[in-house]
């Protein structure tokens, strides 16, 4: 690696090598080495996470930068079983920026702050020369009140069992559309929510949970395999229980891309101890229909996860690699 690609931006494999050969390297502690989706701090009582937002285009059918830079870090505190409080909000804006594209990304922050129950209490705002940055970036900060402590992706076993929250690929394959310009003529539009309503929900429902993440760059795929690693386990998974859409299953036949390699924003994968893994399908049903346990844990393959097609054959599921979808997030 002696240069900087967009592919170490891709949320798979040459993104891990970055941020662990610079970033962890550099910054090496016991708190980070974890690799949760937010951090784990004040004796279990808070999570923190931060996240930068820098999509292309700006709106998209579903959702807008705005949004997606609030659904970003309050769903990173989610699923370490934090309800989110407090928010940071900094902006980096191009010269020349429509005042009212400002503001209509502003009040879709605002909306989906209500949503979480939570207040951005502190900022900044630069301004830079046309041509610096595309438009705007937007980072965002967050601190929640963990309410269920004990969830870690680094501690699933055999007792656990694998589920995802909703249909995959929505997020990334709304993007590229809207990029280039593509008229699929459905209703195709990204995920993008908040997830700390159906977190809570699970809690309430008394579900014993092992691990959350949202599968954001890299998607499913990424998740898995990185869950896989920290937990030092195999990752079975079924091909034909996990539930892509048929809009997004076009959008991968078209263009040759892979549905669990694309990005999401308002999906997340579950380890739940399998005793409770019915139950907490159906409480997750009741937001999308689409929710479907999709695999379970195997001493077979340490470190890896295995795809079982519906024809009976197996292959590995790898981490994704090269240039995906650049800015979908």
């Amino acid at each position: 690696m002696k240069t900087i690609t967009l592919a170490h931006g891709n949320g798979g494999q040459e993104n891990n090598e970055l941020i662990s050969k610079v970033f962890y390297k550099a910054f090496k502690n016991d708190i980070l080495d974890k690799s949760e989706d937010a951090a784990v701090i004040e004796n279990g009582n808070l999570a923190f996470s931060t996240d930068s937002f820098t999509v292309s285009p700006l709106f998209f059918n579903g959702a807008d930068i705005g949004k997606l830079a609030i659904c970003g870090t309050c769903n990173d505190l989610a699923m370490m079983g934090a309800k989110p409080k407090y928010l940071t909000c900094s902006v980096i804006i191009e010269e020349g920026l429509d005042k009212r594209v400002l503001d209509k990304i502003v009040r879709s922050m605002k909306e989906e702050l209500e949503v979480n129950g939570a207040v951005v209490v502190s900022g900044d705002t630069k301004v830079v020369p046309k041509g610096s940055v595309d438009k705007i970036f937007i980072n965002t900060t967050g601190i929640g009140e963990i309410e269920y402590k004990g969830i870690s992706s680094n501690n699933i076993t055999s007792e656990d069992t694998i589920l995802v929250s909703r249909d995959i690929g929505a997020h990334g394959a709304t993007i590229f559309a809207s990029r280039e310009g593509i008229d699929m003529n459905t209703n195709l539009k990204s995920d993008c929510a908040s997830l700390y309503p159906q977190v809570k929900a699970l809690i309430d429902a008394g579900i014993k949970i092992t691990a959350l993440r949202d599968a954001t760059r890299g998607g499913v795929s990424a998740v898995l395999n990185e869950w896989a690693k920290q937990s030092n386990i195999c990752i079975e998974v079924e091909e034909a229980s996990i539930p892509v859409s048929d809009e997004v299953n076009g959008i991968c036949e078209l263009l040759g891309f892979e549905a669990m390699a694309l990005a999401n924003e308002g999906t997340f994968v579950l380890a739940i101890k399998n005793e409770d893994a019915q139950k907490a399908l159906e409480v997750l049903k009741q937001t999308n229909e689409t929710a479907s346990i999709i695999g379970s844990v195997s001493a077979e393959h340490i470190g890896k996860v295995v795809l079982n097609s519906a024809w009976g054959t197996k292959r590995f599921l790898e981490l994704p690699t090269g240039e995906l979808l650049p800015r979908i997030c």
